[in-house]
């Protein structure tokens, strides 16, 4: 069966942009993320402190680390799943609009 004229622009409308990281893009997230973890590091050593509170202040940055991992993954992992869901949705609504005849006489 034919695709309509109008159907392919849409398809082509709802279809996600994917745009690959670039490698600057990710050489300056890593070299970011470095730095920023060495400052605090040294910003915790350095500290005129005891070594129970700079114990407590370094497990607290390597938990807040984690946790933002974690979070970063839970958050992609429910986007992923909503494209997933997205497009499993589009292909049945396809599937229901190329089956249907409008000048079948048991549609009118």
């Amino acid at each position: 069966m034919r695709t309509p004229p109008g159907r392919a622009t849409v398809v082509a409308m709802t279809t996600p942009v994917q745009r690959p990281t670039t490698a600057a893009f990710f050489v300056q997230a890593v070299a970011s993320f470095a730095l920023s973890l060495l400052a605090v590091g040294l910003g915790v050593a350095y500290m005129p402190m005891g070594p129970w509170e700079r114990g407590f202040l370094a497990i607290g940055v390597l938990f807040l680390i984690s946790s933002t991992f974690t979070l970063a993954k839970c958050v992609r992992d429910r986007q992923e799943m909503q494209e997933v869901t997205t497009r499993v949705d589009k292909a049945r609504l396809d599937k229901l609009i190329t089956e249907h005849d409008p000048f079948d006489p048991k549609n009118l």
